[in-house]
């Protein structure tokens, strides 16, 4: 008898190949977001394809081999971003690299900041509304897409991200956007429910991110749970990154990393050492510095100083 998560796995693949003929994937990748406007000041690609500041791109450096292990991408809430830039040594550091700034649909970017907007949905229903309402910011590039099994993401699409998420990047790119996906290991919970094994590796298993990879510009991997252990962090990541670039070789790969993780806290060396041991495996980091609310109800109250001390040490 076919065990249940390998059936899970061919129903996912399938999907993956049903949403990847729906969102026009067939063939070579093309670029993960669309080309700059002429006279813009933004720097281009948000969540991927990073390129120096005010130059020109230069050969491998879109989110490639060649730059893996350097600075890459950051990309942070607008809240997060503001506590950053509101610390002079920060700031100047962050000015040397590429910030992706996400916002809630509604939200205006920080004025005078030096950042990509990409406005962040959790269910291709808001994100609809938000396109239909004009409801995103004078020169948004992105949306992210960020599936989980909580109350903000409907029942539907946590049974079946992979149609969800090709539907979102239909969307996307109806209207000239790139898209992010940022699917949540807590899926798991709601495609293979009866699993014992750990989370990340039936995440793994299921080949969520590899058959999201397929509709994409970019991932974000939530591996911010795996933080408090560098060895498994660098596993999963390195597991899940080459996952996503075998099913799209263009793909941008970014890490989840967060200042408040559910469980016991954490601190700057743990977060610094989980960096080290996966830099070499992404484009990039999304540093999440989470207080508590609605959208993380576990959390303690936020620690923009951890969050500086990592980004002091990384950049």
């Amino acid at each position: 008898m076919t065990h249940p998560a390998a059936r899970r796995v061919a129903g996912l693949v399938a999907a993956a190949a049903f949403a990847c003929a729906l969102a026009g994937c067939a063939g070579s990748a093309a670029s993960p977001f669309p080309a700059q406007s002429q006279g813009s000041s933004r720097s281009p690609d948000p969540g991927g394809q990073p390129v120096g500041r005010g130059g020109p791109e230069e050969p491998g450096s879109p989110g490639g081999p060649a730059q893996r292990g350097a600075q890459g991408t950051w990309m942070l809430t607008k809240s997060a971003l503001s506590q950053m830039l509101a610390q002079p040594s920060i700031g100047a550091k962050l000015a040397q690299t590429r910030i992706d700034e996400l916002l809630q649909p509604g939200q205006q970017p920080l004025s005078g900041v030096d950042a990509t907007p990409v406005v962040t949905f959790a269910s291709v229903a808001a994100l609809r509304t938000a396109l239909s309402g004009g409801r995103l910011p004078a020169g948004t590039r992105a949306v992210l897409y960020d599936p989980e099994v909580w109350a903000y993401t409907p029942a539907a699409e946590q049974r079946d991200p992979v149609q969800a998420a090709a539907e979102a990047a239909e969307l996307a790119r109806s209207r000239g956007l790139g898209f992010i996906v940022a699917p949540a290991m807590n899926l798991t919970t709601a495609l293979d429910p009866g699993s014992t094994a750990p989370r990340w590796q039936v995440f793994l298993e299921l080949r969520i991110i590899g058959s999201m990879a397929r509709v994409a510009g970019s991932v974000e991997l939530q591996a911010q749970s795996l933080e408090r252990d560098p060895a498994a962090y660098a596993t999963f990541v390195r597991e899940a990154a080459a996952q996503a670039r075998a099913a799209n070789p263009k793909v941008t790969v970014l890490a989840g990393l967060s200042t408040n993780p559910p469980g016991e806290a954490v601190d700057s060396q743990q977060l610094t050492a989980a960096i080290q041991a996966s830099r070499a495996d992404v484009d990039g980091y999304w540093l999440n510095i989470p207080g508590s609310g609605p959208r993380c109800p576990g959390c303690q109250a936020g620690q923009p100083e951890l969050g500086a001390a990592v980004l002091s040490s990384a950049l």
